[in-house]
């Protein structure tokens, strides 16, 4: 079942999103806060950028950290056909009977700007990564700290039997931006 603003609102107030906005802020930013079925993500000021510089190849088991820029800024330009990862600004915990999927937000989505988010599993918490590719052959710009990205929040009716905690994940607790890779 999809959960309602006023079962989000409850969520939060035990810590389940930290620092939590009760109402969505959108004058003059990019919207973000609690929504009607959900709650809209910000991305923070940190990014690592994708560059090709080295002629290598992106192998998903064995990343390179010299296929990044590190960057920190108000806004960050993505290179053309490119991407950056970045990472919430809210810390998360999902509870053991909720999974949440990920969209993004609409205002990127009609600039060719796609934003990719796994789900986030049952008792699974930290800040986010989050990838955003630039579609375009043009640069295309996101802001720091305005929303990014919309959780959508299902609760089950019953409890799962083995969670993103009990498998000891790999992502677990995570803090700042996380690069692939293997256990």
């Amino acid at each position: 079942m999809v959960k309602s603003d006023k079962w989000i609102k409850k969520m939060a107030k035990d810590g389940m999103i930290s620092p939590f906005n009760d109402k969505q802020i959108s004058k003059g930013v990019i919207s973000y806060g609690v929504s009607s079925y959900g709650y809209d993500i910000r991305i923070s000021d940190e990014f690592k950028i994708f560059t090709n510089i080295n002629s290598t190849v992106i192998d998903p088991k064995k990343i390179e950290e010299k296929n990044f820029i590190d960057y920190k800024g108000d806004f960050c330009i993505i290179p053309a056909n490119s991407f950056v990862l970045g990472r919430s600004v809210e810390y998360i915990r999902i509870p053991r009977d909720v999974i949440v999927i990920c969209l993004g937000k609409s205002t990127y989505a009609r600039c060719g700007i796609i934003v990719n988010i796994t789900p986030l599993e049952p008792e699974w918490e930290g800040h986010i990564t989050i990838e955003v590719s630039n579609t375009t052959p043009l640069p295309a710009k996101i802001y720091s700290n305005e929303g990014i990205a919309q959780l959508i929040f299902l609760q089950t009716d019953e409890i799962c039997e083995v969670s993103y905690k009990d498998k000891v994940g790999k992502y677990q607790s995570q803090k700042g931006i996380t690069l692939s890779k293997l256990k």
